[in-house]
Order: structure tokens, then sequence, then C-alpha cells
């Protein structure tokens, strides 16, 4: 990544309908000076800036769906489920649990500190800065959004590049709903992005590859401003002997399907027994049949670049194609594509794949599965399908993960009860829900005591018996 400069050395103007002619200092210079303020510690900012965000979202949702075709070839429907829907869950939840969030909680201190006591308050680190992604580009810059401002922080939005028509939308909304002296959108693409972490930020939620994700942490190092990673990985299915495969195959086709294969928790390969093997392809190819009997042959991907990877992917894997393996240059799309036993030394099995291409591999049991996940990057979803619950507790207590599923695929993503977040190489940190506000707020412990008594066992001259009293009571 290399540093905001212009060719004659001067610091570049960003874009935006509120930035425009701005510096990325001089903005978050703004947001800064916004924040010395107090005004976004107020809880009646924060919900107003939440019931706008809401608003923005309801209001403008055929604008949204048609950026989002513009970007992603997005169905209506799924642009609605995870662009749109999931978002206002996030803003629901948030707003409707906020004052509790908020309270500063009492806490217990040890015996040696009395009559003194303590308490736990949640303030706002400062100007935070979310970059978002282009695979679900409202929802993964506006989603992490809502636990920034519930926690009372302002904010610079960095939408992806790669989805160009989303970013200038949401650009263009921030600008007329939220309080853009708080809030702001700075678009670009690298050098915007590395300009924004040399200001010293007080904190960075990045949503991406991990690739980026080591160059985020480099570029934020020398400023020492924390970093919560969202990134991916090769998401494990496995399914056992006892599972439904009827209801199996159809899950993870939906959730393969769903935007072309372009999500971070989708699943990226399956391990099946192989006594059921043949039946599970079976089904999966029977039902990408079925979920396909009126759409295009293939799907549309982001750009060119992605759509080459993904083409040279299928010229070296070393398997059997059972369904699909075909592709469309001049739409840039990739047919759906089912691949029995490839070479887990191939480039399929070694990369996470991201797109709509699907490897099935047999195994002789749900412990050869474990151990096959388990010699690989933690991954950050895995997936068990099995009608056992021993199986369930073993696979939970043996498979490290961002997040286990069990029968189904993403409903931890999609539940602002629980947090979402990678391990390893998947990502560091949580969002969602509490783990939201959590992530953006600091946790500052505040004790008081009393100025009388003074006992003096603290103080010098240290003799044996204050000694031997503190010892007892530490």
């Amino acid at each position: 990544m290399t540093s905001l400069v212009g060719r004659n050395g001067a610091a570049q103007p960003v874009s935006g309908p509120h930035t425009s002619g701005s510096t990325v200092p001089e903005v978050v210079a703004r947001l800064r000076a916004t924040f010395a303020t107090d005004r976004t510690r107020a809880l009646s900012w924060r919900r107003r800036q939440l019931d706008a965000l809401d608003r923005l979202l309801t209001t403008h949702e055929r604008e949204i769906v048609e950026a989002l075709d513009a970007d992603l070839g997005r169905t209506a429907f799924e642009a609605w489920l995870a662009d749109i829907a999931s978002i206002r869950a996030e803003i629901r939840f948030a707003r409707s649990r906020l004052g509790r969030w908020a309270k500063d909680r009492r806490t217990g201190l040890p015996k040696a500190t009395l009559p003194a006591w303590g308490r736990i308050r949640r303030e706002p680190l400062g100007v935070v800065l979310v970059i978002g992604a282009w695979n679900y580009p409202f929802y993964l810059t506006l989603g992490p959004l809502v636990g920034a401002v519930a926690a009372g922080n302002a904010v610079v939005l960095k939408p992806s590049e790669h989805a160009p028509a989303s970013s200038a939308l949401m650009a263009r909304l921030v600008g007329e709903y939220l309080d853009t002296s708080a809030i702001t959108v700075v678009e670009g693409a690298v050098d915007e992005t590395q300009a924004l972490l040399a200001q010293g930020l007080d904190h960075v939620l990045y949503t991406g590859s991990a690739a980026v994700g080591a160059k985020i942490l480099e570029a934020a190092a020398p400023t020492l401003t924390p970093v919560t990673l969202e990134l991916g990985g090769k998401c494990p299915v496995v399914v056992t002997a006892d599972a439904d495969l009827e209801v199996a195959a159809r899950r993870i086709v939906w959730a393969k399907l769903t935007n072309a294969g372009q999500t971070c928790i989708t699943p990226d390969y399956v391990l099946v027994e192989a006594g059921v093997k043949d039946e599970l392809v079976r089904r999966l190819v029977e039902t990408v049949e079925e979920f396909r009997k009126d759409a295009p042959a293939a799907q549309r991907i982001v750009n060119r670049r992605q759509y080459d990877r993904l083409a040279g992917l299928l010229d070296s894997h070393g398997g059997t194609v059972a369904y699909g393996g075909s592709v469309d240059e001049a739409a840039v799309a990739v047919q759906p594509t089912i691949i029995v036993d490839p070479d887990i030394t191939s480039p399929l099995m070694a990369d996470e794949i991201f797109g709509p291409i699907l490897p099935v591999l047999a195994v002789d049991s749900l412990d050869d599965a474990i151990g096959f996940v388990r010699a690989r990057p933690k991954p950050l979803a895995a997936y068990l399908f099995s009608g056992s619950g021993a199986e369930h507790k073993r696979f939970v207590d043996k498979v490290s993960a961002g997040g286990v599923v069990i029968n189904h695929i993403g409903l931890h993503c999609l539940s602002p009860q629980v947090p979402f977040g990678g391990v390893g190489h998947s990502g560091t940190g949580a969002y969602h829900g509490r783990w939201g506000f959590e992530t953006f707020s600091h946790r500052k412990p505040v004790v008081r005591t009393y100025t009388r008594p003074d006992p003096p066992f603290l103080y010098p001259p240290m003799t044996s018996l204050k000694n031997a009293v503190l010892r007892r009571m530490m």
C-alpha cells in the first residue's frame, strides 16, 4: 500500500457529497472537532442516528437494490435479505438495548481496597474507521456503523471501490440522512485507505481478504491503531452418514449460490462420509438444477480479475465435474460447478474459492473430517450436518473456527444475539449486537474511595506487622 500523495507530493482531495475538496487529514480533523464537543456521547444523538439509518434503508430500498444489481448482478430478494434486512435487524436490536449497554456497571473490589467501590463505564473511543467490502457493500459498511454509532463514536466509512454504484449511493444517502459533522463517507481506493490509516484513528474495522488484512495491520502499526479484522478462509461443511441429505443439499446449495458464492462464510468445500457421498452429490446436482431452472446458466462475478482467478481454478483441480464447469467470458460469469474429489494440493483446495464452485471430498469418518479441517488455517465458519448429538458435541469441541453452525449455513451471521468474528487466520475481534458496541467502546474502570479512615498498612516504614496484615488481606 502506498501513501496518499499526489504526483507533486501534495495531499489529494477525497470525493463525496460532503468531503469534496477536502483532504483526508481535513476530514478527520473535522470529525475530531465534533467528537471533542461530546455531542456524540449523548444517548439521544445515538438513537437519532440509528433511527435515521433505518429510514435511509427503508426509504431508498429500490435505489439500493439497483446499485447492488449494477455492481454485482444481485437479485432484489438477495439484496433485501443480505444488505437491507440484516442491517435493520442490527439497528432494532441495538436501539432497544442501547440504554442498558451504555449504563455503568457496578463491580466488587478486593477487601484490601475497602471502603472503595468500583464501576465500569463504557465510553466511545473517538474517531473510528470502517473499511467495507465489495461483496455486501451496504451490510459490511453500514452494519458495523450500527455498533460504532451505538457506542457514541464519530465514524469514517470507506466503502469498497469495487462496488462503485453502491459506494456513490452510500455517500449520497449518508450525507442526506446522518449527522455529517460526525459521520462521513470517504470514497476511493488504496491511497485514500492508507491516508486514513495514517491519521492515527481510535479504531479500525476491516472486512476483506487476509492478504489485505495483513497490510491494514502493517499500516496501522506506526500509530498503534487497534484493528478488528473480519477476514475469510476456506469454510468447511462436514456431512455425516446419518445427516438429512435432502435438507443438507438444499441448505448448502442455497448458501453457495447466494451472491454467486462471493461470501466470506459460504461453504468452501464439503467433506462427506464415503458411504453417502454419491447420494449427496446427486442431491446437490438436483438442487442446483431446481434453484437455477429459471436463471441464466452462469452467475455474474464482480470483475474480470475475480473471473480470471475462478476460471483458472476450473482448469487445474484434478477432480471430476459432476455439474457445470463452464464460463461465460463475455458476461464475466461462471456456471455453478460441483467438483468431486479434487486434488487436495490443487489451488482449488489451497485458496479461498469465493465463487460458485463447490468441491466435494469423501472421508472415512467424522474424525477424519475433523483432522482434515484442523490441519489447515482456522476458518471463519465451520458447518456440520448430522443427526447425532454426540457428533455435534465432538465437532464443536474439536474444530476451532470463528463460528460453528449445526445443520444449517450462516445463521450465526444473521443473529445479533451472538458475536461474529474470526480466529487465527480468519480474523481477530468480533462485532454484531452487543459485541459491536463493545468493540467500539473503551471499558474504563472507575474506583472511588474515601479519605477517612486512612489505614497505615500501605505506607512506609513497612513493619512485620503491616506485612502480615497485608498478606492476610490480599
